[in-house]
Protein backbone atom coordinates (compact mmCIF):
# COMPACT_ATOMS: atom_id res chain seq x y z
CA UNK A 1 0.00 0.00 0.00
CA UNK A 2 2.93 2.48 -0.69
CA UNK A 3 0.16 4.57 -3.10
CA UNK A 4 -1.87 4.80 0.23
CA UNK A 5 1.33 6.28 2.37
CA UNK A 6 2.23 8.47 0.04
CA UNK A 7 -1.16 10.15 -0.23
CA UNK A 8 -0.96 9.85 3.39
CA UNK A 9 1.92 12.15 3.71
CA UNK A 10 0.67 14.74 0.97
CA UNK A 11 -2.53 15.07 3.16
CA UNK A 12 -0.31 15.27 6.23
CA UNK A 13 2.04 18.22 4.70
CA UNK A 14 -0.72 19.88 3.71
CA UNK A 15 -2.72 20.13 6.35
CA UNK A 16 0.74 21.77 8.21
CA UNK A 17 0.22 24.22 5.39
CA UNK A 18 -3.26 25.17 5.88
CA UNK A 19 -2.33 25.64 9.97
CA UNK A 20 0.47 28.29 8.23
CA UNK A 21 -2.03 30.27 6.31
CA UNK A 22 -4.78 30.28 8.99
CA UNK A 23 -2.17 31.29 11.38
CA UNK A 24 -0.92 34.22 9.00
CA UNK A 25 -4.65 34.64 8.13
CA UNK A 26 -5.65 35.66 11.79
CA UNK A 27 -1.91 37.95 12.41
CA UNK A 28 -3.71 39.97 9.83
CA UNK A 29 -7.16 40.01 10.81
CA UNK A 30 -5.49 41.05 14.15
CA UNK A 31 -3.17 44.06 12.88
CA UNK A 32 -5.85 45.10 10.39
CA UNK A 33 -7.78 47.31 12.66
CA UNK A 34 -5.28 48.88 14.13
CA UNK A 35 -3.22 49.83 10.89
CA UNK A 36 -6.52 51.43 9.39
CA UNK A 37 -7.51 53.33 12.68
CA UNK A 38 -3.67 55.05 12.03
CA UNK A 39 -4.50 55.48 8.97
CA UNK A 40 -7.68 57.38 9.34
CA UNK A 41 -6.28 58.88 12.16
CA UNK A 42 -3.48 60.80 9.98
CA UNK A 43 -5.70 61.35 7.00
CA UNK A 44 -7.29 64.93 8.72
CA UNK A 45 -3.73 66.28 9.00
CA UNK A 46 -3.00 65.15 5.44
CA UNK A 47 -6.44 66.75 4.36
CA UNK A 48 -5.69 69.95 5.76
CA UNK A 49 -2.24 70.17 4.56
CA UNK A 50 -3.48 69.90 1.01
CA UNK A 51 -5.73 72.53 1.73
CA UNK A 52 -3.05 74.96 2.57
CA UNK A 53 -0.75 74.21 0.12
CA UNK A 54 -3.74 74.38 -2.83
CA UNK A 55 -3.75 78.09 -1.09
CA UNK A 56 0.04 78.85 -1.64
CA UNK A 57 -0.14 77.34 -4.69
CA UNK A 58 -2.94 79.62 -5.70
CA UNK A 59 -1.62 83.25 -4.38
CA UNK A 60 -0.37 85.85 -6.26
CA UNK A 61 3.28 86.09 -4.47
CA UNK A 62 6.83 87.82 -5.66
CA UNK A 63 8.75 84.44 -4.34
CA UNK A 64 7.72 81.24 -6.44
CA UNK A 65 9.01 77.87 -4.78
CA UNK A 66 10.90 75.56 -7.21
CA UNK A 67 8.35 72.90 -6.01
CA UNK A 68 5.54 75.08 -7.22
CA UNK A 69 6.82 75.63 -10.88
CA UNK A 70 6.19 73.55 -13.63
CA UNK A 71 9.49 72.99 -15.93
CA UNK A 72 8.96 73.12 -19.54
CA UNK A 73 11.03 70.19 -20.99
CA UNK A 74 11.00 66.63 -18.57
CA UNK A 75 14.25 64.65 -18.79
CA UNK A 76 14.60 62.82 -16.07
CA UNK A 77 11.62 61.26 -13.83
CA UNK A 78 11.81 60.13 -9.84
CA UNK A 79 9.48 58.04 -8.23
CA UNK A 80 9.26 57.26 -4.45
CA UNK A 81 7.55 53.50 -4.79
CA UNK A 82 5.98 52.19 -1.69
CA UNK A 83 5.93 48.53 -1.06
CA UNK A 84 5.62 46.00 1.60
CA UNK A 85 8.59 44.40 3.63
CA UNK A 86 7.09 40.75 3.31
CA UNK A 87 5.44 38.77 0.57
CA UNK A 88 1.99 36.65 0.77
CA UNK A 89 -0.17 39.28 0.20
CA UNK A 90 -1.50 38.14 -3.03
CA UNK A 91 -1.17 40.26 -5.95
CA UNK A 92 -0.71 43.64 -4.02
CA UNK A 93 3.10 44.41 -4.79
CA UNK A 94 3.17 42.73 -8.15
CA UNK A 95 0.26 44.53 -9.42
CA UNK A 96 1.65 48.23 -8.11
CA UNK A 97 5.32 46.99 -9.83
CA UNK A 98 3.28 46.12 -13.12
CA UNK A 99 1.77 49.75 -13.28
CA UNK A 100 4.75 51.64 -12.58
CA UNK A 101 6.75 49.94 -14.96
CA UNK A 102 4.28 50.67 -17.83
CA UNK A 103 4.41 54.08 -16.65
CA UNK A 104 8.48 53.74 -16.63
CA UNK A 105 8.38 52.69 -19.94
CA UNK A 106 6.28 55.36 -21.94
CA UNK A 107 9.09 57.88 -20.24
CA UNK A 108 11.68 56.24 -21.62
CA UNK A 109 9.93 56.01 -24.87
CA UNK A 110 10.16 59.66 -24.60
CA UNK A 111 13.87 59.92 -23.73
CA UNK A 112 13.66 60.19 -20.39
CA UNK A 113 15.65 58.99 -17.95
CA UNK A 114 13.93 57.49 -14.28
CA UNK A 115 15.03 57.56 -10.74
CA UNK A 116 13.96 55.42 -8.02
CA UNK A 117 13.45 55.79 -4.35
CA UNK A 118 12.06 52.64 -2.90
CA UNK A 119 10.30 52.40 0.54
CA UNK A 120 10.01 48.66 1.65
CA UNK A 121 11.85 45.62 1.00
CA UNK A 122 9.70 44.04 -1.92
CA UNK A 123 10.16 47.14 -3.98
CA UNK A 124 13.77 47.74 -3.50
CA UNK A 125 14.55 43.66 -4.80
CA UNK A 126 12.44 44.79 -7.66
CA UNK A 127 13.94 47.69 -8.76
CA UNK A 128 17.59 46.55 -8.05
CA UNK A 129 16.94 44.04 -11.06
CA UNK A 130 15.16 46.88 -13.53
CA UNK A 131 16.99 49.03 -15.85
CA UNK A 132 16.82 52.63 -13.04
CA UNK A 133 18.73 53.97 -11.10
CA UNK A 134 17.97 53.45 -7.88
CA UNK A 135 18.77 56.84 -5.29
CA UNK A 136 18.00 55.66 -1.89
CA UNK A 137 15.79 52.57 0.15
CA UNK A 138 14.39 52.18 3.11
CA UNK A 139 13.23 48.64 4.65
CA UNK A 140 11.47 46.91 7.44
CA UNK A 141 9.25 49.76 8.67
CA UNK A 142 7.42 47.95 10.58
CA UNK A 143 3.50 48.05 11.17
CA UNK A 144 3.83 51.18 12.91
CA UNK A 145 6.26 53.29 10.79
CA UNK A 146 7.18 56.95 11.56
CA UNK A 147 8.29 59.99 10.22
CA UNK A 148 11.75 59.95 11.34
CA UNK A 149 12.34 56.93 9.48
CA UNK A 150 11.51 58.36 5.95
CA UNK A 151 12.88 61.57 5.91
CA UNK A 152 16.52 60.28 5.00
CA UNK A 153 14.77 58.85 1.60
CA UNK A 154 12.70 61.84 1.08
CA UNK A 155 15.27 64.51 1.13
CA UNK A 156 16.96 62.08 -1.50
CA UNK A 157 14.70 62.97 -3.63
CA UNK A 158 14.26 66.61 -2.89
CA UNK A 159 17.74 67.24 -3.34
CA UNK A 160 17.57 65.44 -6.09
CA UNK A 161 14.57 68.07 -7.79
CA UNK A 162 15.92 70.83 -6.46
CA UNK A 163 19.03 69.93 -8.04
CA UNK A 164 17.93 69.53 -11.63
CA UNK A 165 18.78 66.51 -11.68
CA UNK A 166 15.33 65.28 -11.77
CA UNK A 167 12.49 67.01 -13.37
CA UNK A 168 9.06 65.46 -12.23
CA UNK A 169 8.33 63.47 -9.07
CA UNK A 170 5.60 60.61 -8.77
CA UNK A 171 4.59 59.11 -5.70
CA UNK A 172 3.49 55.42 -6.14
CA UNK A 173 1.87 53.37 -3.78
CA UNK A 174 -1.55 50.92 -2.53
CA UNK A 175 -4.60 53.17 -1.73
CA UNK A 176 -6.84 51.21 0.67
CA UNK A 177 -10.49 51.56 -0.41
CA UNK A 178 -11.90 48.51 1.76
CA UNK A 179 -10.71 45.43 3.09
CA UNK A 180 -11.26 43.66 -0.39
CA UNK A 181 -10.10 46.34 -2.77
CA UNK A 182 -6.87 47.55 -2.81
CA UNK A 183 -5.50 50.35 -5.54
CA UNK A 184 -2.60 51.01 -7.00
CA UNK A 185 -2.03 55.30 -7.05
CA UNK A 186 -0.10 57.39 -8.79
CA UNK A 187 0.06 61.16 -7.38
CA UNK A 188 2.08 63.92 -8.82
CA UNK A 189 4.23 65.24 -5.52
CA UNK A 190 6.63 67.78 -8.12
CA UNK A 191 5.98 70.19 -9.40
CA UNK A 192 2.57 70.54 -6.91
CA UNK A 193 -0.12 69.60 -9.38
CA UNK A 194 -2.85 72.77 -9.47
CA UNK A 195 -5.42 72.88 -7.64
CA UNK A 196 -8.73 73.46 -9.97
CA UNK A 197 -11.58 73.12 -7.15
CA UNK A 198 -9.87 76.85 -5.06
CA UNK A 199 -11.14 79.91 -6.33
CA UNK A 200 -8.67 81.73 -8.45
CA UNK A 201 -10.62 84.94 -9.10
CA UNK A 202 -9.25 87.01 -6.61
CA UNK A 203 -5.50 88.71 -6.53
CA UNK A 204 -4.54 87.90 -2.84
CA UNK A 205 -1.91 86.60 -0.73
CA UNK A 206 -0.50 85.37 2.49
CA UNK A 207 1.77 87.79 4.90
CA UNK A 208 4.82 85.54 6.13
CA UNK A 209 7.24 86.07 8.51
CA UNK A 210 10.14 86.03 8.36
CA UNK A 211 10.02 85.79 4.90
CA UNK A 212 7.87 83.80 2.08
CA UNK A 213 10.72 81.40 0.96
CA UNK A 214 11.49 80.29 4.78
CA UNK A 215 8.07 79.60 5.01
CA UNK A 216 7.39 78.12 1.77
CA UNK A 217 10.57 76.32 2.22
CA UNK A 218 9.36 74.40 5.62
CA UNK A 219 5.73 74.20 4.86
CA UNK A 220 5.94 72.68 1.70
CA UNK A 221 8.86 70.24 2.93
CA UNK A 222 6.31 68.87 5.13
CA UNK A 223 3.74 68.90 2.91
CA UNK A 224 5.43 66.38 0.99
CA UNK A 225 6.98 64.37 4.31
CA UNK A 226 2.98 64.05 5.10
CA UNK A 227 1.71 62.81 1.94
CA UNK A 228 4.80 60.25 1.79
CA UNK A 229 3.91 59.09 5.66
CA UNK A 230 -0.13 58.95 4.85
CA UNK A 231 0.72 56.77 1.57
CA UNK A 232 2.87 53.97 3.75
CA UNK A 233 0.14 53.90 6.29
CA UNK A 234 -2.40 53.33 3.21
CA UNK A 235 0.36 50.53 2.06
CA UNK A 236 0.46 49.25 5.44
CA UNK A 237 -3.20 48.77 5.52
CA UNK A 238 -3.64 47.09 2.31
CA UNK A 239 -1.11 44.48 3.07
CA UNK A 240 -2.92 43.25 6.00
CA UNK A 241 -5.71 43.30 4.23
CA UNK A 242 -4.45 41.64 1.30
CA UNK A 243 -2.56 39.12 3.05
CA UNK A 244 -5.73 38.10 5.23
CA UNK A 245 -7.84 38.24 2.04
CA UNK A 246 -5.00 35.92 0.24
CA UNK A 247 -4.10 33.61 3.15
CA UNK A 248 -7.83 32.53 3.38
CA UNK A 249 -8.10 31.72 0.04
CA UNK A 250 -5.09 29.72 0.83
CA UNK A 251 -6.38 27.97 3.66
CA UNK A 252 -9.81 26.89 1.51
CA UNK A 253 -8.29 25.58 -1.57
CA UNK A 254 -5.69 23.91 1.37
CA UNK A 255 -9.34 22.52 2.42
CA UNK A 256 -10.56 21.19 -0.67
CA UNK A 257 -7.35 19.38 -1.61
CA UNK A 258 -7.32 17.72 1.85
CA UNK A 259 -10.72 16.22 1.14
CA UNK A 260 -10.22 15.40 -2.68
CA UNK A 261 -6.57 13.54 -1.51
CA UNK A 262 -8.79 11.62 1.60
CA UNK A 263 -11.32 10.47 -0.93
CA UNK A 264 -8.16 9.31 -3.17
CA UNK A 265 -7.02 7.50 -0.22
CA UNK A 266 -9.63 5.94 0.52
CA UNK A 267 -10.18 4.61 -2.66
CA UNK A 268 -6.21 3.33 -3.00
CA UNK A 269 -6.98 1.63 0.71
CA UNK A 270 -10.04 -0.17 -0.71
CA UNK A 271 -8.79 -0.91 -4.09
CA UNK A 272 -5.38 -2.45 -1.54
CA UNK A 273 -7.99 -4.18 0.78
CA UNK A 274 -10.55 -5.62 -2.35
CA UNK A 275 -6.97 -6.93 -3.81
CA UNK A 276 -5.94 -8.68 -0.57
CA UNK A 277 -9.41 -10.30 -0.25
CA UNK A 278 -9.27 -11.28 -3.84
CA UNK A 279 -5.60 -12.53 -3.28
CA UNK A 280 -7.01 -14.91 -0.37
CA UNK A 281 -9.99 -15.97 -2.14
CA UNK A 282 -7.70 -17.39 -5.03
CA UNK A 283 -5.36 -18.69 -2.63
CA UNK A 284 -7.98 -20.87 -0.90
CA UNK A 285 -9.91 -22.01 -3.74
CA UNK A 286 -6.07 -23.33 -5.30
CA UNK A 287 -5.55 -25.26 -1.81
Amino acid sequence: MAGGREIKTKIKSVQNTRKVTRALEMVSASKIRKAQDRMKASRPYARAMKQVIGHLAQANSEYRHPYLVEREEIKRVGYIIVSSDRGLAGGLNNNLFRKVLGDVRQWQDKGAGVDVVTIGQKASTFFRRIRVDMLASVTHLGDQPHVDQLVGVIKVMLDAYESGKVDRVYLVYNDFVNTMTQRAAFDQLLPLPPHNHLDTKHDWDYIYEPDAQTVLEHVLTRYIESLVYQAVLENVASEHAARMVAMKAASDNASKLIDTLNLVYNKARQAAITQEISEIVGGAAAV
